[in-house]
């Protein structure tokens, strides 16, 4: 089986490509991928930098666990939501570089990272659960609550609206979009500003103003875990 992810590591920054060849479904294999780099990441002691493939960062959840293993969507789950809470919570800097379409369980990593740039174009992001037919998670409702600007809240949450880039960063999903030509340079921009922060006093700050987030997102990942047996 083709490798999902590939690591690389240059001059203190980690980048984690997702790359299935099709949308970036974070099926149980690629969720698994990712925590596995984060674990190397953290090792390094890397600012981590997460991009997709032209045109994709993630299309969300694999629909065909929920269709064809309906016994491991809780494992799948799980691990999404554990991956959102790590990476809220992750002790070097996140970048989330947004190659394309965000959807659904796509989202969720743009919404706990702590940059997000885009990339403009014909791309839709956003939580459109509603739309087909799921419940919005609770710790997905948590994540959303402390990263998207209030007025936006209910409109992407409740009513599964979706946004293209420059929607996105209005409601709180990206901090910036891009042109094409200019992704590359503005993630590695990003990356090396991320990297001029000190690591420990980012590490100790992200965790006090994040401290209720990261409560509520725990608890919420507890409760969904109880209900499910």
């Amino acid at each position: 089986m083709a490798e999902l992810t590939a690591y690389e590591l240059a001059e203190g920054v980690a980048t984690i490509a997702l790359d299935d060849g099709k949308v970036n479904a974070f099926s149980i294999a690629m969720l698994e991928a990712v925590h596995a780099d984060l674990d190397r990441a953290e090792q390094d002691e890397a600012v981590v930098v997460i991009t997709g493939r032209e045109g994709y960062f993630s299309a969300g959840f694999d629909l065909k666990v929920f269709s064809e293993e309906p016994e491991r969507i809780v494992e799948m789950l799980t691990l999404g939501a554990t991956l959102c809470e790590r990476v809220l919570a992750f002790p070097r800097p996140v970048l989330v570089a947004c190659s394309g379409h965000a959807i659904a369980a796509g989202s969720f990593l743009p919404l706990a990272a702590d940059l997000r740039i885009g990339v403009e174009g014909p791309f839709k992001l956003g939580l459109n659960e509603v739309k087909i037919g799921l419940t919005v998670p609770l710790f997905v409702v948590e994540l959303a609550r402390q990263r998207l600007q209030p007025t936006y809240f209910d409109r992407a949450v409740v009513n599964a609206t979706m946004f293209d880039p420059a929607g996105a960063v209005a409601a709180g999903f990206l901090d910036r979009a891009v042109p094409p030509g200019e992704f590359p340079a503005r993630v590695q921009e990003g990356a090396a500003e991320l990297a001029g922060l000190d690591a420990d006093a980012h590490a100790a700050t992200k965790l006090r103003a994040r401290a209720p987030a990261i409560k509520a997102i725990r608890a919420a990942i507890e409760e969904e875990l109880a209900a499910a047996g």
